[in-house]
Parts: structure tokens; sequence; C-alpha cells
């Protein structure tokens, strides 16, 4: 089974990962998935069909296959991110942070006391059901992959403060959104837009960090590899089921 400490060993040694988002909610896609080679699925609270009433489910399935967890809480929010830490999340992504003050918020909210404020409840899953010591609770820290979401301009001029704040291992962009922000909807092409892609990996590698961005196409794999982006996520479970039955239904009809 995959941990994010794993996770976190070959992303500090600046090794490329990938993976994709589970936007169904459902166990099985995600088994399926976890199956199908990636090294981290993505568990989508933000805009996935899943939520925190079926996440232990989606966790479990995970976490029987080669892949490693990470999961999209709604929001920036002690209650959210202690949620999905307690059942056992080992790597959070915390969407739409445009500040330094907010990255540091949000690795507060993922450390255990003295680093941070996470609440210490021993029984919970994430704490390995009590079989963790008091005293040895704060590693447990070192564990937690922590992704802060780069999705607006406001987010790409505050890309190198967030890089620098020790507790954030990636700067993740999300296209469609600083498309959107921009004045460019999904204008991927669009100069300025590279721009800001080449500007976030200049701030990741600045501080040691690393950077990831969502992909919805295969071929463009090498050009992002190429600009330096080592955390790649290729579409979803979703995506993947709807191409396959586009696919399958292409010829049942002739003409």
């Amino acid at each position: 089974m995959a941990s994010s400490s794993d996770l976190r060993s070959r992303l500090r040694a600046g090794e490329p990962v990938f993976g994709a988002f589970l936007n169904l909610g459902s166990p099985i896609a995600a088994e399926i998935v976890g199956r199908a080679g990636f090294d981290w699925l993505l568990l989508d609270l933000e805009h996935g069909m899943g939520d925190e009433g079926g996440l232990l489910h989606v966790l479990h399935a995970v976490a029987s296959t080669p892949a490693s967890a990470i999961v999209r809480v709604e929001e920036l929010s002690r209650l959210r991110i202690a949620r999905v830490l307690d059942l056992g999340a080992p790597g959070v992504m915390v969407p739409r942070l445009e500040s330094a003050e907010q990255a540091r918020e949000a690795v507060s909210y993922v450390r255990y006391p003295p680093e941070g404020i996470r609440g210490a409840a021993l029984l919970t899953r994430g704490a390995r059901y009590g079989t963790v010591a008091h005293a040895d609770l704060r590693r447990i820290n070192d564990e937690i992959l922590l992704t802060v979401q780069i999705e607006s301009t406001t987010a790409v001029g505050a890309a190198p403060a967030m890089a620098a704040v020790d507790g954030v291992d990636v700067l993740f962009v999300g296209p469609t959104d600083l498309t959107h922000s921009m004045g460019i909807p999904g204008e991927f092409s669009n100069s300025d837009y590279l721009d800001a892609l080449a500007a976030v990996v200049h701030a990741a590698r600045g501080s040691g960090k690393q950077s990831g961005i969502l992909l919805q196409q295969i071929e463009d794999l090498p050009r992002h590899l190429e600009m330096g982006f080592t955390v790649v996520g290729l579409s979803s479970d979703g995506a993947f089921l709807a191409a396959g039955a586009r696919a399958a239904s292409s010829g049942l009809r002739p003409g």
C-alpha cells in the first residue's frame, strides 16, 4: 500500500509523479483507476460528486492499490481539513489560496501542536486508532503531504511567498480557474497563461518545492514536463468513463 510519506520522498528527490482526479465519489471507480498505474489519486470534495460521508469508503479503496490518496477539501477551513485527516487522508489539497498567510494557515491545520493546531484525537483513523502514543503523535506531521492550489492571477503573484512557507510541498495550478481569472478562459496556449505557468514553476523551484498541474490530454504531457512540472494529473475517472463510452458507441451506427 502506498503512503504519502513515500510520495513526499519521491517529490523531494525531484521525481515526476503522475495521478488522476476522482470525481465520481465511487470506491469501485477509485480502485479501478488506482490499479491503472498512477502514483496518486485526488479525491475531489470541492467539485466532485462524493462527500465526507462516503470519503472513508473511497480512501479504503485507494489504500488497496499502489496509488497514494490526496483529498481536495472544499475550502481553507480547520474543520474541513481536520475531518479528512481524521478519516485517514494521507495528503490534502487546499483550493484557491492567494497569500503566504493563507498557506501558513493551511499548514497549521494539518500539523499537530506545537507546529500547528490540529486537534489531537488519538482514536481516529488518521491517528492509527490509538496505536500512536501521545509522545509520538507529532511524527505524523511529517507524513502529511500538503498541496496548495494556484488558481488566480493574485495567487500567481503570491506563489514565491507561498512556496517559501515551511510545510507546503506542492504548488498546484488549476488551469481552468487560472485562465478564467486572467480573462482568457480556456486559452491554454495563450502566451500570458504560459508565462504564468513558468512563474509558478520558478517560484516552487526557488524554495525547493514542487509544482503541479492538471492536464486533460496525454499529448500535453511532454511540454509541461519540459517546463518543469513534476506533479502531473491526467483527467479524471468521470472523463475516462465518458471517453470510453463514446469510443464504444461510435461504431454502433454506420454513418
